[in-house]
């Protein structure tokens, strides 16, 4: 199958990858029609997607089943009057419709917008006026369907409600009904052009309210990165990617780079995170491949592995946040198993990885990938020196990337203010060693000015996290009338601590971070709290830290 996009797929260094590495880009290319029928064209038994439950329904879907679900979806969308260019939010969970709604929508040429379950009638009506939602695809749970109807009188652009059951309220469409009932599907005739719009996210939203990133139908190209290149995927993975389908990081995980690659995609579709849990599903059906946030590896090697056969591994990554070096140290000691760090954003691809021609640098990101032109600069827009902070910028004048955003939808402005004259700034903080390999700071929204002295987010949080009281925490700055700002930590402690909260646990905290980095970035404030906010994609939520005073903990007056 990559034969056909790219014009080399096996490389034997990174500097053959660099130099390269480059894709085919077909006329009109279009996901569902041009890979997944393809397979199911070429070898329609080919496993393609392993779907299973907390209640243990187990189902392998191939990829002629895929080919034949998407098409009765695309039918009965087209029933219900939806096109080209129709904006549809799809609130699925990690339910099987997602996959058959999202190949439809592409095989119609329509727009996939995926959102998270927990969004309230605000949100729901908030985005559905923002991007002129013409459908909604939801789970039929009371909850989620209680929060649409009500945001319905205030979305005057919705026409159809689709539920995936078993709540099906009055008016709307019973989605496994009507793929059951659908037509033959006939393709339209000009489904889209490489440029239209085929996706569509709210971004996360760490500050301020959600933007909309717009991109086209050429964006899975640059998941071949992702899945081949990155997770390093090969015909027979079995690769499993921790993510909600409302997040950005499903389809970089759970679709698009997967299945270029022809892997079989393994979703277990959960309710609630529990390690342990997480743990049996791969050793009961031997996961090769595996990538989570670092927040799920944290929680993972906290339980006794030992108890887990995981031999069935064979390539672990990550991203979403930096990755604290001593969880990577952790992770392969116990497993044997390097933890390939990687960086992108909701407005891009993979864009920074750690390749499998490349060693691993516990907490790196690794180095740019061949399909961006990436550079650091400072404030006076200079490319960095080795060990300088500077933000992340992508050079786009003399080539655009695949997976790069097109646009902010219906926010010229806020687009201009991110990408012009040929370059894309993506408002993160790094440093670059003598390697070449990069290193996250922080947002620059994040990054703390003390004293003179600026202090990175993620190097506290690295220094706080080798403490054995702490299983997670956030550094965020607060306003000091003398310093400017201070540093505070929002910790979350291990069970054996809870009960030593105190001036004691807290001086302690202080200390260490005193003798694992410089002592001018301790936290001289410390709050403990039970769990930290967070988005649906497991990012911490800094923002609504710093809106809040702290509740315990003290600030050392020193």
């Amino acid at each position: 199958m990559l034969e056909k996009f790219l014009e080399k797929c096996e490389f034997e260094s990174m500097d053959d990858f660099k130099r390269n590495y480059k894709v085919k880009v077909p006329e009109n290319f279009n996901f569902a029609y041009d890979v997944v029928d393809e397979w199911a064209r070429i070898s329609p038994d080919k496993p393609a997607l392993l779907w299973t439950n907390e209640q243990g329904v187990e189902r392998q879907y191939s990829f002629a089943e895929m080919k034949d679900l998407s098409d009765r979806a695309a039918s009965f969308f087209q029933s219900l009057g939806i096109g080209r260019g129709d904006m549809v939010m799809l609130i699925l969970k990690r339910h099987i419709q997602f996959w058959f709604s999202i190949l439809a929508l592409h095989k119609l040429g329509a727009v996939a917008i995926p959102a998270t379950h927990l969004l309230t009638k605000k949100d729901i009506a908030y985005r559905c006026n923002a991007a002129k939602i013409k459908a909604i695809v939801a789970v039929g749970d009371k909850i989620v369907v209680d929060h649409i109807e009500s945001a319905l009188p205030l979305s005057p652009t919705v026409e159809v409600c689709i539920s995936t059951g078993p709540v099906v309220p009055e008016g709307w469409h019973d989605f496994d009904e009507g793929i059951a009932k659908a037509n033959e599907f006939k393709r339209p005739g000009h489904v889209n052009d490489n440029e239209d719009l085929s996706l569509l996210y709210f971004t996360s939203g760490t500050t301020g309210e959600p933007k909309m990133v717009a991109h086209d139908f050429l964006y899975p190209l640059g998941h071949i990165i992702t899945g081949k290149y990155w997770h390093n995927l090969h015909e027979n993975s079995l690769h499993l990617t921790v993510a909600d389908t409302g997040w950005g990081k499903a389809v970089w995980g759970k679709l698009y780079g997967q299945w270029f690659s022809g892997a079989n995609v393994f979703v277990y579709d959960f309710e609630k995170f529990n390690p342990s849990d997480l743990l049996r599903q791969i050793e009961k059906y031997k996961v090769t491949s595996f990538c989570a946030p670092p927040t799920i590896y944290r929680f993972m090697i906290r339980e006794n592995m030992k108890d887990f056969d995981l031999s069935s591994l064979e390539y672990c990554t990550t991203a979403g946040e930096a990755m604290n070096p001593n969880v990577f140290l952790r992770w392969k000691e116990l497993t044997g198993i390097d933890i390939k760090e990687g960086f992108g954003q909701t407005e891009t691809t993979l864009t920074i990885g750690t390749f499998p021609w490349m060693a691993s640098k516990p907490g790196s990101m690794g180095v740019p990938s061949p399909e961006y032109e990436i550079d650091l600069i400072n404030s006076e827009g200079e490319s960095c020196k080795a060990g300088e902070e500077g933000e992340i910028v992508i050079y786009t004048d003399r080539r655009r990337p695949l997976g790069l955003f097109r646009e902010y939808l219906y926010d010229e402005d806020l687009t201009k203010e991110a990408h012009s004259d040929g370059v894309y700034r993506t408002g993160d903080v790094a440093t670059r060693d003598e390697d070449g390999y990069f290193w996250f700071v922080g947002r620059a929204d994040d990054v703390i000015k003390s004293s003179g002295y600026r202090i990175g987010p993620f190097e506290v949080e690295n220094s706080l996290m080798s403490h054995p009281a702490v299983v997670e925490c956030a550094i965020t700055g607060v306003p000091d009338p003398v310093r400017g700002q201070i540093v505070k930590a929002t910790v979350v402690l291990a069970p054996d601590y809870k009960e030593k909260i105190g001036d004691d646990l807290v001086k302690e905290l202080q200390n260490h971070v005193k003798v694992t980095t410089a002592p001018y970035k301790y936290p001289r404030v410390i709050e403990f709290v039970d769990e930290l906010p967070k988005t649906i994609s497991g990012k911490i939520r800094r923002v609504e830290i710093r809106a809040k005073h702290p509740s315990h903990g003290r600030a050392d007056a020193c």
